[in-house]
């Protein structure tokens, strides 16, 4: 599939509805929520924020997949977010690192390719989050308090 073809991206961090973050507000400007979707991923607490990593294995990211709602602001949309999960910066300005790849995209309705925002850093001593649902995580440490 030609990457300029796809349109689509999935969030499993703070671009997903549920948190609220100020970054959902702008997703949802220039993005239609299509449903809730899968991806093969690891993830891990890395303390401020959630990182996956891509697998083979049958573990997966809980997310929900976006697509643009008009296709000639995508590349502009996309060099946003690149700024948000810091893709563009130097690594001494942004010490994480966050790389963006196309990914299977698995829904209810049938598997699609999406881009997602993969963790480039190190994980070691991370804590990994196994649901791969992130708000699920954060609602169960905040009950542990």
């Amino acid at each position: 599939m030609n990457q300029t073809t796809v349109h689509q991206i999935f969030v499993y961090g703070s671009l997903r509805s549920g948190f609220n973050a100020p970054a959902f507000e702008y997703i949802s400007r220039y993005f239609q929520l299509v449903a809730p979707a899968k991806v093969r991923g690891l993830l891990y607490d890395m303390g401020d924020y959630p990182a996956a990593v891509p697998t083979n294995q049958d573990q997966f990211l809980l997310g929900e997949l976006y697509a643009i709602k008009q296709e000639e602001e995508f590349a502009w949309a996309l060099e946003q977010l690149d700024e948000y999960e810091g893709i563009n910066e130097s690594p001494e300005d942004s010490p994480v690192s966050f790389k963006r790849e196309l990914v299977e995209v698995m829904t209810e309705s049938g598997n699609t390719i999406a881009w997602i925002y993969w963790f480039s850093g190190s994980i070691a001593d991370k804590p990994l989050i196994a649901s791969g649902d992130v708000l699920e995580y954060l609602h169960q440490q905040q009950q542990k308090r």
